[in-house]
């Protein structure tokens, strides 16, 4: 069994990660590390997990840890990640890994140098009804891809919480507007071209808590808009020549809906609906990601993924200030 040690007692670690580490075949919660030794023994004691250290360099250190995720604030994502690698553990690192390309380059230096896995944490490639939206883009059944349509928002003005903090990486491109991009990627096998971007920061947070994005890809263009301060809403939409892709509950399958990609054509006389009830996508991606660490030849989200992904936010920022576009 892969043995996780989990950097911080993040909201995202207690609610979905630990638990569905706990459960995954080929994996299981070892230690748990805070600078508070206290709330590291509180969060161990609640999974049953046998290790707490009071820092994260103890956990590195530890010979009884293989691997770790990190769901720190985005500002330490590199960081940690860098110190993790270093020091011989297998990486699983919370989106976004970094917030600029150009600040991947050290990390998959010394992933190289450490022969580990480091793998940006991007949930959605490893669930099923992602993997049937490319198997019907590739089979032709929507004919010639022509748009995608995306849309993920939600409303959060707590000043407490780092996504309203900009010192900590915060703001709805980094924390969302990464998902609509990752997905398009993901199921057309396609890379952006150039971009045009309207991006709207708080004036308090000085975050961005809107973006509207016009993307160009080869043969067909993405736009979406994503929202720290609008009403909860997620969907995706592949619009081709004859039919169109949509896909239900795209990014928090199972919390926000039920997950379910239905295929409409041309004529609209009946929807074929593929439905994927159960499925837990962080169990999904942390067993698919140990059998790439124990030496298998799995597909993961790579680090190379992650620039690519990265550049087209980093085109997003930068096409927010002028008109016109804006190259990947």
């Amino acid at each position: 069994m892969f043995r996780w040690g989990i950097l911080s007692t993040a909201k995202i670690g207690r609610e979905q990660i630990i638990p569905q580490l706990q459960d995954s075949v080929n994996g299981v919660v070892t230690a748990i590390a805070s600078r508070d030794l206290s709330r590291a023994r509180a969060l161990a004691d609640r999974f049953g997990v046998p290790h707490a250290f009071g820092s994260y360099e103890e956990l590195l250190a530890s010979p009884d840890i293989d691997g770790v995720y990190i769901p720190l604030p985005t500002s330490q994502h590199i960081e940690w990640s860098i110190k993790a690698a270093r020091a011989g553990k297998h990486v699983l690192c919370e989106k976004p890994i970094a917030l600029h390309a150009d600040e991947i380059a050290p990390l998959i230096a010394a992933r190289d140098a450490a022969g580990v896995q480091v793998c940006e944490a991007f949930m959605v490639t490893y669930h099923p009804q992602w993997h049937k939206v490319r198997a019907l883009i590739a089979e032709g059944a929507i004919g010639r891809l022509r748009h995608v349509q995306g849309a993920f928002s939600y409303f959060n003005t707590d000043p407490a919480n780092m996504r309203n903090n900009a010192s900590l990486g915060g703001g709805g491109l980094p924390d969302i507007g990464v998902y609509p991009t990752v997905v398009t990627r993901f199921s057309t096998g396609k890379e952006p071209v150039r971009v045009q971007a309207t991006v709207e920061r708080d004036p308090t947070f000085g975050t961005d808590r809107y973006a509207s994005v016009k993307a160009e890809f080869d043969g067909f263009e993405l736009t979406f808009y994503c929202s720290t301060q609008m009403a909860l809403r997620q969907t995706m939409v592949f619009h081709g020549e004859e039919g169109y892709i949509e896909v239900s509950a795209p990014f928090n399958a199972g919390d926000f809906g039920h997950a379910t990609v239905s295929l409409e054509n041309r004529g609209h006389d009946g929807a074929q609906v593929f439905r994927f009830p159960g499925v837990r996508q962080y169990r999904l991606q942390a067993e698919a990601f140990v059998r790439r660490a124990q030496g298998g030849a799995e597909p993961i989200f790579t680090l190379e993924d992650s620039v690519r992904n990265q550049k087209l936010i980093d085109a997003i920022y930068r096409a927010a200030g002028h008109d016109g576009w804006e190259a990947v």
